[in-house]
């Protein structure tokens, strides 16, 4: 019965600027197969990763047309065979599409389908998928954290950002936040942060410096490398880790600070992520759901026909301000 029916998908054709971001209203809706389920979708995250996929600079380039969009929130309309963990009516999220997410209608392999609790609307479940996610990666699997330690989340006022600092805070460790608002600033401190610094002032990696009396930080989680990674490996203590999230470019580092610090740079891609550490972190995400440290902040909301726009305030608004989603 699904194969009849249409929905309005965003589509892309070719790569290229935002405006490659077509809305479709003929899309057939998806059949979910075998271990698929099939999602009315009420919002969908959009991450800094799809617009570099669109815009063909990124290292895996889906085949064209396809339809943008991994994190999903809405309600299962069916399930494919060998589905048992969801059915019919539930709400959930999703970690990734098989068919996109830019759309009314959206099929997910059951594994990266996750029942979203009563307390978070849509929006804010499709706020949880990748930014959750990759904090926790970034955090646990790839740094190593231990309670007692400090994390400077540079960047924090986005969607990985925001998920970084209050997955920080619930594992004991001293958390420091960067934005470049003031109102970011203050979205940083409400969600986690100890401290909180701008970094657009001048000098702001020495009040940083000062936060830690000399001593640099244990962990940075870095949205922006190609800018800050020279500082970033002058602001660690001995044998601390940057974690890189994301990158937009090169830049020129001195190898020589990571000889006099031990320190590592250590690059974190959710793609890469085992169904054993995904089920982990899907364990403690839910579990933070539960105790309600994890609560989504959502940005900026755009309907489905204005996500070129998305594409473009996402990557060059003046400062993040929570995660952007598109409503259907």
């Amino acid at each position: 019965m699904s194969g009849s029916r249409l929905m309005r998908a965003i589509r892309v054709s070719e790569f290229g600027a935002p405006s490659v971001l077509r809305l479709s209203s003929g899309e057939p809706v998806p059949q979910p197969g075998h271990r698929q389920v099939l999602i009315r979708v009420h919002a969908c995250g959009v991450n800094p990763v799809e617009t570099y996929i669109r815009a063909g600079t990124y290292a895996r380039k889906p085949p064209l047309p396809y339809t943008p969009g991994s994190d999903v929130a809405g309600v299962v309309e069916t399930v494919g065979e060998g589905v048992t963990a969801v059915k019919a009516g539930d709400r959930v999220f999703t970690t990734a599409t098989d068919s996109g997410g830019y759309a009314e209608y959206t099929v997910a392999t059951c594994d990266c389908v996750h029942k979203l609790p009563d307390a978070l609307d849509f929006t804010q479940g499709a706020a949880i998928g990748i930014p959750y996610f990759t904090a926790y990666r970034a955090l646990v699997h790839k740094a190593h954290t231990k309670a007692g330690e400090t994390v400077l989340v540079h960047g924090a006022s986005g969607g990985v950002g925001v998920a970084a600092c209050q997955l920080s805070r619930a594992l004991g460790l001293r958390v420091l936040g960067t934005a470049g608002t003031p109102e970011g600033m203050k979205l940083v401190l409400n969600n986690g942060a100890h401290l909180a610094f701008n970094h657009r002032e001048e000098g702001y990696t020495d009040k940083i410096m000062e936060a830690t009396e000399g001593r640099g930080v244990d962990v940075i989680v870095e949205m922006l490398s190609n800018v800050n990674l020279s500082k970033d490996l002058q602001m660690l203590t001995y044998g601390g880790r940057v974690l890189v999230v994301g990158s937009r470019g090169s830049i020129e580092i001195n190898p020589r600070d990571t000889m006099v610090k031990e320190s590592s740079i250590v690059g974190v891609v959710l793609f890469f992520a085992t169904p054993e550490e995904k089920k982990e972190c899907a364990a403690l995400l839910y579990a933070g759901m539960e105790a309600g440290w994890l609560r989504p902040v959502v940005g900026a909301q755009y309907p489905l026909d204005k996500a070129a726009q998305a594409h473009h305030d996402i990557i060059e608004s003046p400062g993040a301000a929570g995660k952007i989603v598109l409503t259907m």
